[in-house]
């Protein structure tokens, strides 16, 4: 009798150990950029073929998942969120048992800078910080007025710009003969990188990781000689109404993993993935490129990675797991 109600037992917490990790139905918020549809695609797959997850993508984009997630629980995952841009409202939500921080989906944080290409550097080694580069000013030439350098900086109307204007001035960019070129778009900003290193020519200006441009076009990012000045990047360097604004280099943005409480208690297998599942800007950057030159779509590029950077994504996951996500690879 006793060895009876010891295995009832033991079944029963089995049983309860397994309903504890009950995945279920799982939304990913898939968001409207390259780097993140990718990464939603793969939790898809790992989360549906390694954990037996219902695993379902959901449009997706900062402000409006994060409300969602907050206020109704759903999606169960937001795979790259730039919590910076919303941390007040987050920070609230873990604070009352809705969200958790899962983890950095970028382990680097998402990178801002002052570029100029690699085989520049190669010429010219002193341009890798900004006193070289206004040694060297005549090679940055205006497109449209000799009398000046061109400097291209970010968008009008994208959050960069305040950002990229305000270095612009601290700098005394100006002083060094460079105008401050608005590109008109974010097409117009990468054409003018892509032309300049079909011609091998000079280039100075803005630009972010992760982005397929920074995969296909090896740049080198100049050092102000400043380090970074988180306050004054938050309080006046991002700000519109920065009237002074001082040398600070560009402090990492954080790109984490967010999830719902719920998810999280109820499937802590999967939601120990997630916490693991994390690339650098240099892996996501040459992935975006691949999608980019073979106009993949998230679908096809997670099944890329899959398939070809075994190495990257096993250990986030155990062997038992590995096994499933490459046999259904198969």
């Amino acid at each position: 009798m006793k060895k009876l109600i010891a295995a009832s037992a033991m079944l029963l917490a089995a049983t309860q150990a397994h309903a504890a990790d009950e995945c279920g139905t799982v939304t990913i918020a898939d968001m409207n950029w390259s780097s993140a549809t990718l990464i939603a695609n793969v939790d898809k797959f790992i989360l549906q073929h390694g954990y037996g997850c219902d695993a379902e993508l959901v449009p997706g984009d900062t402000m409006p998942t994060g409300t969602s997630m907050i206020e109704k629980g759903e999606p169960d995952i937001a795979p790259e969120m730039w919590s910076n841009s919303m941390r007040e409202a987050l920070d609230k939500g873990v604070a009352e048992k809705r969200l958790r921080y899962a983890g950095n989906s970028l382990s680097d944080g998402g990178e801002e800078g002052f570029w100029v290409p690699e085989y520049l550097v190669k010429q010219y080694p002193e341009l890798t910080t900004i006193e070289g580069v206004k040694k060297h000013a005549a090679l940055f030439e205006h497109p449209e007025d000799d009398s000046k350098y061109a400097f291209y900086g970010c968008p009008a109307g994208w959050n960069c710009q305040i950002s990229s204007g305000n270095l612009f001035k601290a700098l005394n960019m100006a002083d060094a003969g460079f105008e401050l070129i608005d590109p008109g778009s974010g097409a117009g900003l990468s054409g003018s990188i892509a032309k300049a290193f079909a011609r091998e020519e000079a280039w100075l200006g803005y630009y972010w990781a992760p982005t397929a441009v920074l995969g296909k076009y090896k740049m080198v990012k100049i050092d102000f000689g400043s380090g970074v000045d988180k306050d004054e990047f938050v309080n006046c360097t991002s700000s519109n109404e920065c009237e002074n604004p001082k040398v600070t280099m560009y402090p990492p943005s954080a790109v984490q993993t967010v999830t719902t409480e719920e998810f999280a208690t109820r499937s802590p297998a999967a939601y120990d993935y997630v916490s693991k599942r994390s690339l650098t800007n240099n892996q996501l950057n040459n992935l975006l490129a691949w999608m980019e030159d073979n106009q993949a779509d998230g679908e096809v590029a997670a099944e890329y990675f899959l398939l070809e950077h075994e190495d990257l994504w096993t250990p986030w996951v155990s062997a038992d797991v590995a096994e499933k996500v490459k046999q259904a690879l198969q």
